[in-house]
């Protein structure tokens, strides 16, 4: 237990001495947890250090001007900066250009542009970040009616929705298709997709799409080779040698695994013959236009990838003095690497061009949100944005989740936190690039663990996921920002707000205009008798049946789920396998009475009609978005993500498969637009 201290120490710096869990039991932290959290923050607590840094961290909140100031459009009181009161000179640099010098003494005026500017007061400077006063309802404004109008669309992992084209995997001319089909046949008004961040471009490639290299940019993976403009017009002998590459990855489309490794070989190889050839004015002032809004941020990982190819992976194993990107000799290593930094600045270009027609396609075809894009909660700590971000970076911690009922002995998804005391400092930079990344031809963003944004589960290097604590981060600036981010790209957001959620936090991301995510497996009805009924439901929120870490609609009902806990010994100390088993039994009866009640399934019932039911029922809700699995809509049985799990389950590697009596077949996209459970489900969600 922390002394008086080092409690008050670890408070100023956001760092929790008591937490409550799951099932609302109070949970002390040792203080030598509190203390290793305490020193990735560079803040020394040892029990003769903690006194003078108490001392220190006073001295700093006591700062005249805040480093960054977040403030809302149209909100006046935010504009309230308590500096100002007996300040001799004001002035606002905007973000656009020009100044505004202000009145000593007043508030800042709630007249503003949103933007990020700089605020001058006497001989002190502070980042001014002036934020929307909600994140827009991107897509489902209804002006006729003078509301909001509900949509519904698919969930799904892009690796895994092959066609005949793809080169054993999923790709951007694969979600432009399925998107625009989506929308022109069925109705569906998004798509939500995996993180598609990028990947350490290395073999063996990182299969997981939560744990990239970077969230800024893309996985060239992704990349629909016959889409390259470069490829139109060349000679016969190169387009020979790309199908000649093509040939053999598109033959293995029907395999049950995911072949990164294959694709990458093969697609590297075709785009390094691409890139080498002349391009033409226009695509080179395109490609040129594209590095200059990207900047250094670009410079810096492209440099990564480079680096990265001679010297492998993690960056920590490197020669020590390229393991920072300020140093003289990144700076060297830049110049005789040139020719590959350049390549993978044209890999990201040829991302953002194709993202755009894919959004572009989604939204002529008549699609209100478009294609939203999934934000991973954190970043290989040996990867990209770990090695350009590492000052902001908090390396000795990993995020995590406590104990919790479904993963009862806890989660360290191995991920580096940004730490919020050098949020600010920054003017929120890592963040509002991030976020700028994402949502660059995007309809939405869905934010994973939203509730990141105002706290997150740090665990000490070395110690079990049960012997971390939570750490506050500024969620109302980082909403701010978020918003801001939305607005200029005219995007949805999404927070998935599942797990141990804070006080008020669900209301504060309401407020913000964040739809929440409610999950129908774990929705239950306020004295806890039952599931929740479809009035319960709130509308500012995505209703789906499951997520990607959470057993299918068809493996649930099944069983097959509590079976593959059972084999990767999944369940908790206190729990054995025949408990899961009758609690897991439970609730499929509840759901299945609830259905039965509201006339959406028979009373033989088999599992396609209880999976058409759940979606039914979900429809009736009065949540604004409807997402279902494309896994659930063909029956597949298996998880895509296992959660306690890394190569002991096929993680991420799975491809869509279907029922048949000889056992799951893989299916490529052209089945999966004929198949009669999608067009089925996809009906009643349209009706809807």
């Amino acid at each position: 237990m922390p002394d008086d201290t080092l409690t008050q120490l670890a408070d100023l710096h956001g760092v929790a001495t008591s937490y409550t869990d799951a099932t609302g039991r109070r949970v002390d932290v040792p203080a030598a947890t509190v203390r290793a959290v305490l020193a990735a923050m560079d803040v020394p607590a040892a029990a003769d250090e903690a006194a003078d840094a108490l001392d220190r961290a006073r001295a700093a909140a006591r700062r005249r001007l805040p480093h960054t100031i977040v403030a809302r459009h149209g909100h006046p009181t935010s504009f309230e900066v308590p500096a100002l009161r007996d300040a001799a000179k004001v002035e606002v640099q905007l973000e656009e250009g020009g100044a505004r010098g202000l009145p000593a003494g007043q508030a800042l005026p709630a007249d503003l542009p949103t933007g990020y500017h700089r605020l001058a007061v006497d001989d002190e400077e502070a980042f001014l970040v002036v934020a929307p006063g909600r994140c827009p309802l991107a897509g489902l404004a209804d002006p006729e009616r003078g509301g909001a109008r509900r949509v519904w669309g698919w969930m799904a992992q892009l690796y895994a929705v092959r066609s005949a084209d793809s080169w054993a995997i999923g790709d951007l001319g694969d979600l432009r298709r399925l998107a625009a089909w989506s929308a022109a046949e069925l109705g569906a008004g998004m798509v939500l997709v995996n993180p598609l961040h990028a990947a350490t471009p290395v073999v063996p490639v990182e299969p997981s799409p939560y744990y990239p290299s970077s969230r800024r940019f893309r996985n060239p993976l992704y990349l629909r080779v016959e889409d390259v403009a470069a490829l139109q017009g060349v000679d016969t002998a190169t387009r020979e040698r790309v199908a000649g590459l093509a040939a053999p990855l598109q033959a293995a489309n029907r395999s049950d695994r995911i072949d990164r490794d294959g694709a990458f070989r093969a697609k590297m190889t075709a785009l390094e013959l691409l890139f080498a050839l002349p391009r033409a004015p226009a695509r080179e002032a395109a490609f040129a236009t594209y590095r200059a809004q990207q900047g250094q941020g670009l410079v810096d990982f492209a440099t990564f990838c480079a680096l990265a190819e001679r010297h492998g992976t993690p960056y920590t194993q490197w020669p020590t003095a390229l393991r920072h990107p300020a140093s003289p000799a990144v700076t060297e290593a830049r110049g005789e690497l040139a020719d590959r930094v350049a390549l993978h600045e044209w890999l990201q270009w040829l991302c953002d061009t194709q993202l755009a027609a894919a959004q572009g396609a989604a939204l002529d075809a008549g699609m209100a949100v478009g294609i939203v894009h999934d934000l991973a909660v954190g970043v290989d700590g040996g990867g990209a944005d770990a090695w350009a971000l590492q000052d902001d970076l908090a390396a000795a911690v990993t995020v995590g989740a406590p104990p919790d009922t479904f993963n009862q002995q806890g989660q360290d998804w191995r991920l580096p936190p940004l730490r919020p005391d050098r949020l600010a400092l920054t003017g929120y930079a890592p963040f509002r690039d991030m976020i700028g990344g994402v949502l660059r031809h995007a309809g939405g963003i869905r934010v994973d663990h939203v509730l990141g944004l105002f706290r997150l589960y740090w665990i000490p290097e070395g110690a079990p996921a049960s012997a971390g604590t939570y750490v506050r981060y500024p969620g109302d600036d980082l909403l701010g920002v978020l918003a801001l981010e939305a607005e200029r790209a005219g995007a949805l957001v999404v927070g998935e707000d599942l797990g141990t959620v804070g006080e008020g936090v669900r209301e504060r991301l309401t407020d913000a205009g964040v739809l929440g995510s409610r999950v129908l497996y774990f929705e239950r009805s306020p004295d806890g008798a039952g599931p929740l009924p479809a009035t319960g439901y709130p509308e500012l929120a995505l209703a789906s049946v499951t997520t990607h870490d959470l057993p299918t609609a068809a493996g649930w009902w099944t069983g097959e789920a509590e079976r593959v806990r059972a084999e990767f010994d999944l369940f908790g100390e206190d729990t054995t396998q025949r408990e899961e088993e009758a609690r897991a039994a439970r609730a499929r009866a509840e759901l299945a009475a609830l259905l039965l009640l509201e006339g959406l399934v028979s009373e033989e019932a088999g599992v396609e009609e209880l999976i058409v039911g759940m979606h039914a029922f979900l429809a009736r809700t009065p949540s604004l978005v409807v997402a279902a699995s494309l896994g659930d809509a063909l029956g597949d049985i298996r998880q895509p993500n296992l959660p306690g799990t890394t190569d002991e389950y096929p993680n991420w590697r799975l491809p869509l498969a279907v029922p048949t009596e000889a056992g799951l077949r893989p299916v490529l996209l052209e089945e999966i637009f004929a198949h009669p459970g999608v067009r089925r489900l996809a009906a009643v969600l349209h009706r809807a």
